[in-house]
């Protein structure tokens, strides 16, 4: 199985995340992330969609989506022409003594705490999908209280070519 990442110009209209959600639901086709912004021009939004599959899978997505209405362009984001990030919000309960060794760690991963109350600190990373997962990971001898991340979301580096592949 094979990941891919696709940065989707759509029209910003009612019902575009619905129109491109409904085509991977009636192709029985998983997103594992989705993330959605309006542009720099407010007609057009931006989808940064991944998905996982062989590659007569991933090729039929990326046939399917062009077909759809709302679909202006489609860019892959493959591994260096790309940068690929993720937003992570957690909130994590700590006592006196493991607030310190909390922050330490957020230090290391250069995350930011925005928010602490006497019981709990909340933290903020962004980064790509391996980052924010090491911390996570470190994380384990904490109880998390609520947690959650925004889904990737992509640009291609400049220099490279931007639209249909």
């Amino acid at each position: 199985m094979n990941k891919m990442v696709l940065s989707l110009l759509v029209d910003n209209t009612a019902g575009v995340l619905s129109r491109v959600a409904g085509m991977f639901s009636r192709r029985g086709y998983n997103i594992d992330s989705l993330s959605v912004g309006v542009t720099e021009d407010p007609k057009f939004s931006r989808m940064t969609v991944a998905v996982i599959g062989d590659d007569r899978i991933l090729s039929q997505i990326k046939k399917q989506l062009l077909k759809l209405e709302d679909v202006r362009s489609i860019t892959e984001l493959k591994d260096g022409a790309s940068v690929c990030r993720e937003l992570l919000l957690i909130k994590v309960r700590v006592d006196q003594a493991e607030r310190q060794q909390l922050i330490s760690l957020t230090d290391v991963f250069r995350a930011k705490v925005v928010d602490v109350s006497p019981e709990s600190v909340m933290i903020e990373l962004t980064g790509n999908v391996n980052k924010i997962s090491a911390f996570t990971s470190l994380l384990e001898g904490f109880t998390i209280e609520e947690m959650v991340r925004t889904g990737l979301t992509g640009l291609t580096r400049g220099g490279y070519a931007v639209g249909d592949d």
